[in-house]
């Protein structure tokens, strides 16, 4: 059943998920192309890696701090005045960069604000908005379509900030991407504000409730457990694969057009992952994912250096992406229904942003001791079997409030 009457009549499913892919697709592109300013930022300001990484770094985990509080407030008083706000910190932060001439400044812009611009801007709380629109037998799918158009934003915003610093410089190109972050402001007033938009049993449960029921369920814990892996995986290889391809020998270009890639084969991956999560375990598909990232990574490290090994890992890596999302959050949505998703999903992606905290970091630091990568490479190897063998012992199926749900 689909509330029409708790939200204006113009607010169709069709313009609550176009409105919900313009967020996403802006949001994530933005924050996805940062990894091309590494060089020419580090070499114009004399920084090391490490300064870029640790900003990076401070910026994921801002992010993961935040989103559980985006989260609780958007479930609370409606998604709008949240991803508002969290524009206008976003776009303040990516235009503080171009400010920053000292590493503390650089922190605390690209770092402290801008992470929590992006907590407040981010695809969950649009895809939260999303899943209440459509009944539950669309609801994978429909996060699906969410991680897919957020993945169009880093094909569409790699290539774009690469020409952008190409033409007008690294700092002007800053600030063209402040500047179109503001999109996402239009596109939020379209969403549903009531936070209550659900045919969910659970919608008359407190949030408090809500939040101790799923910290007191086994499978939640370790699906929060599991998802540290993928921001360790994801966050490292954003921000210094365009640097490793360099080098490696090989043109900054390829960087770009390699980080492109993994966006655009992760539109395939969210669609597919999407359509499984459907039809099969939500769990088994996670475990395979995290398992074949591992291979992939092993894969690379076995290979010579060639711009086909460097664009066949970007591909194979872009379907494994961020497949996780739809999988990760249609679980919770499945076990513990859509009412407090926001907050749920925002407790487990702050494990998530922890091991993005790491992975940036870690690169940088690494880097700077060893003049390799390949340490992380390695570490990413191992966490990824890890991840595909925590998943398994998951308990996906609805709690026992939801399977009561009336006929």
């Amino acid at each position: 059943m689909i509330l029409f009457s708790t939200r204006q009549r113009w607010q169709t499913p069709l313009v609550v998920l176009i409105a919900g892919c313009v967020i996403a697709t802006v949001g994530f592109g933005v924050r996805a192309s940062f990894g091309l300013f590494l060089d020419p930022m580090t070499v114009a300001r004399d920084w090391s890696r490490e300064t870029f990484a640790l900003a990076m770094a401070i910026q994921n985990l801002l992010w993961g701090i935040g989103l559980p509080l985006a989260g609780a407030l958007a479930d609370k008083f409606g998604p709008v005045g949240v991803i508002v706000v969290g524009t206008l910190m976003y776009a303040a932060g990516v235009w503080g960069m171009t400010a920053s001439a000292d590493p503390l400044m650089f922190q605390l812009t690209a770092g402290v604000l801008t992470g929590t611009g992006i907590a407040f801007t981010a695809f969950s709380l649009a895809m939260a908005s999303m899943v209440r629109v459509v009944g539950p037998e669309r609801r994978t799918l429909v996060l699906g379509l969410g991680t897919a158009a957020g993945s169009f934003g880093q094909v569409l915003f790699s290539p774009l900030s690469q020409g952008f610093i190409n033409a007008f410089g690294w700092s002007a190109a800053l600030l063209w991407l402040a500047g179109l972050s503001l999109l996402i402001i239009p596109f939020a007033i379209a969403l549903p504000n009531n936070p209550g938009l659900s045919d969910d049993p659970g919608a008359k449960q407190s949030l408090a409730d809500a939040v101790r029921e799923a910290l007191g369920h086994r499978g939640y814990v370790l699906l929060t457990i599991g998802f540290f892996v993928c921001g360790f995986h994801v966050a490292f290889i954003t921000v210094h694969f365009p640097a490793y391809v360099v080098d490696v020998g090989l043109d900054a270009s390829v960087g770009a057009w390699s980080i492109a890639l993994v966006g655009l084969m992760n539109i395939v991956g969210s669609f597919l992952s999407g359509m499984f999560g459907q039809r099969y375990s939500m769990k088994l598909g996670l475990s395979g994912i995290y398992f074949l990232r591992a291979i992939a990574i092993a894969l690379l490290l076995a290979s010579p250096k060639t711009g086909l090994v460097i664009y066949t890992f970007a591909g194979v890596m872009g379907v494994l992406w961020l497949s996780t999302v739809p999988l990760t959050t249609g679980i919770v949505a499945q076990v513990f229904g859509v009412r407090y998703m926001a907050t749920l999903f925002g407790i487990v992606f702050f494990s998530h942003q922890v091991g993005s905290f790491l992975g940036v970091w870690l690169g940088g630091m690494l880097y700077d001791r060893t003049g390799s990568y390949d340490g992380m490479w390695i570490a990413g190897i191992v966490v990824g079997v890890l991840a595909a063998l925590v998943h398994l012992p998951i308990d996906e199926r609805p709690l026992p409030r939801l399977r009561a749900r009336p006929a």
